[in-house]
């Protein structure tokens, strides 16, 4: 059985975060964590790879056409449709629009509960509703309710895996076993090691 310390996560900075010079401070916030960078690069994404991505899940247009539409009817408004299939049409074609217009920047991050510390770290998926401290709630302003008048995927910085299970199918998508890198970083022996042998002298 693997050790929770090697729970790894995928997390992407979106082309608002790379084109907003926010690389530098989201990388900052994940590291002083204490999670540890093993995998990074910057790329531009097709449209028929966000599309894989998303889908990566076959489950993906369901679950996030009940949320959606959940979303709608709880904050008093009418759903564009009843059919959850029907809405993640027009999320995923809006998504693939927004993340294929620029570079990104593509990260894998292990540590334990990665997975959980970096949606800790990173926010509710709505700016305007995320926790003053995390990233989307402090570093943008964006809402579903302005996205949906423009027609567009709201502009949220990041996107992080929501489980290690899905973190286990993207990251393969996005990197070659080979672009991933084991190393021991010399804080880990302050988060890791049982005794905390080696401190004194």
């Amino acid at each position: 059985m693997k050790h929770p310390k090697t729970e790894r996560t995928l997390v992407i900075i979106k082309p608002d975060g790379v084109q907003r010079g926010l690389i530098g401070e989201i990388i900052r916030r994940y590291e002083q964590s204490g999670l540890k960078l093993v995998g990074l690069k910057m790329v531009v994404p097709t449209k028929d790879f966000i599309e894989k991505h998303y889908l990566i899940n076959p489950e993906w247009r369901r679950i996030t056409g009940e949320k959606t539409i959940e979303s709608y009817r709880k904050n008093g408004k009418k759903p564009p449709s009843d059919d959850p299939i029907k809405v993640t049409e027009v999320i995923l074609n809006n998504l693939k629009k927004y993340l294929s217009s620029g570079p990104v920047v593509a990260m894998v991050w292990q540590g334990m509960h990665a997975v959980g510390i970096v949606r800790k770290i990173t926010g509710g998926t709505e700016p305007l509703t995320s926790d003053v401290g995390t990233i989307r709630g402090d570093l943008t302003i964006d809402s579903y309710e302005v996205s949906d008048v423009d027609g567009r995927a709201v502009r949220n910085l990041i996107h992080a895996s929501g489980t290690p299970e899905e973190a286990e199918a993207e990251i393969p998508l996005w990197f070659s076993e080979k672009e991933l890198l084991n190393y021991r970083l010399i804080s880990e022996a302050i988060l890791y090691d049982v005794n905390l042998d080696g401190i004194l002298e």
